[in-house]
């Protein structure tokens, strides 16, 4: 029997064939496969996969699964090709952003680099090893400032909001890094050691570390949505706001039918337009945020 990563591939393969999906142009994602054939990410994944491995298309940053070979050259199966530590991890980071975390695989990373899957062991170690390397080296391409505000608010501010774009751009990110046991790693440290540093002598020791540990709870919280919003609009074609609009006869039914006064207070469901956009929900949050540790501290 087929197995169904086989059939979707066998499918994805016939419509490169007939010319339905022409070279360069991006093969539906592992959430439209998903959706489509009613299968696992992991099989979404997989799908995709096998066709990367047979030369029929590659994994473009930014964009997706792609038709045809990646444009750097193979070597030939008898040469050794040269590889770096650095351009595996950087190779894990590529396919993580465009296809997600799940996406990554020692035999996929090889595959993208010409080489063998075991030669890739003698560098990371293994999957768990990669995964903190790349999270350290993601983080690492958004460094706490050498230079920080004076004032305790701004610092963390300025901490929370370049956490914020090293989130943006590897949307992978927040679902990595874990709160309550976190990774400890060269690049990351020193975003909590920032905030340690600005409310010292302010709080004690134990809430110094709660207060840290929420600042960047806050901020993960926020970008664990970036990455769903993004698969979203991609699979639908519509924007978080196109989404509502297209929502709004139903909200208004619920509405009424609840008698839902917070949201009548709101001027809803008739007269209330609402632009929904993450990055003012985050900066709103971040200032609710240090406006309950600045009461905390003029208590303290």
């Amino acid at each position: 029997m087929t197995a169904p990563y086989q059939q979707i591939a066998a499918e994805l393969r016939q419509r490169i064939a007939s010319g339905r999906i022409r070279p360069g142009e991006r093969l539906p994602s592992t959430r439209t496969l998903m959706r489509e054939y009613g299968v696992a990410m992991a099989t979404a994944t997989k799908a995709l996969t096998t066709l990367q491995q047979e030369g029929l298309a590659h994994s473009l940053p930014g964009v997706g699964t792609v038709v045809g070979p990646p444009a750097r050259s193979r070597p030939p199966k008898d040469a050794v090709p040269s590889l770096n530590r650095e351009e595996l991890v950087r190779a894990a980071i590529a396919i993580a952003d465009a296809e997600g975390l799940a996406a990554v695989s020692m035999r996929r990373i090889a595959s993208d680099l010409g080489v063998s899957t075991m030669a890739l062991y003698r560098y990371v170690g293994g999957k768990d090893a990669l995964l903190l390397r790349m999270i350290d080296t993601a983080v690492g391409d958004f460094p706490v400032p050498a230079e920080l505000p004076a004032g305790w608010r701004e610092v963390i501010e300025t901490v929370a909001r370049q956490q914020w774009k090293a989130y943006q751009r590897h949307q992978w990110l927040p679902s990595a890094i874990t709160l309550g046991r976190p990774q400890v790693l060269p690049n990351l440290l020193p975003y909590t050691d920032a905030v340690l540093r600005a409310v010292a002598g302010r709080l004690d020791p134990s809430e110094a570390l709660y207060a840290a540990i929420t600042v960047f709870g806050y901020v993960r919280g926020v970008a664990l949505n970036l990455e769903p919003e993004t698969h979203a609009e991609q699979d639908t074609g519509m924007t978080a706001d196109e989404w509502a609009d297209d929502q709004v006869d139903q909200l208004a039914a619920m509405i009424r039918a609840g008698d839902l006064a917070g949201f009548r207070a709101l001027g809803m469901p008739d007269g209330f337009d609402f632009d929904y956009d993450l990055d003012v929900l985050f900066e709103f949050g971040l200032q609710l945020v240090l406006d309950g540790l600045e009461r905390r501290l003029r208590l303290r």
